[in-house]
């Protein structure tokens, strides 16, 4: 069985930043509230996995592949150039 993904809030964040979007715009994407994404991002509470599922969902169809933890460390990369 695959490992499944999961999205630290730095990678949330700085996914956003690769594309652009605002948090209410991720939020919209993936169906959650605005403050959803900023409490996450911000560490305030963790995700249930199915908003975890959600968000991960939109950031990937935006463009953004998530890149698993390493020995480099957790990172994000456009899918397509720029």
């Amino acid at each position: 069985m695959p490992h499944a993904k999961i999205l630290l809030p730095a990678q949330c964040r700085a996914a956003r930043g690769l594309i652009n979007w605002s948090q209410g715009e991720l939020a919209d994407k993936a169906g959650v509230s605005r403050s959803t994404v900023k409490d996450f991002e911000t560490e305030r509470h963790a995700l249930h996995h199915s908003t975890e599922r959600l968000l991960i969902d939109a950031i990937e169809a935006g463009g953004v592949s998530l890149i698993v933890a390493d020995e480099a460390g957790p990172g994000v990369r456009l899918k397509r150039p720029i």
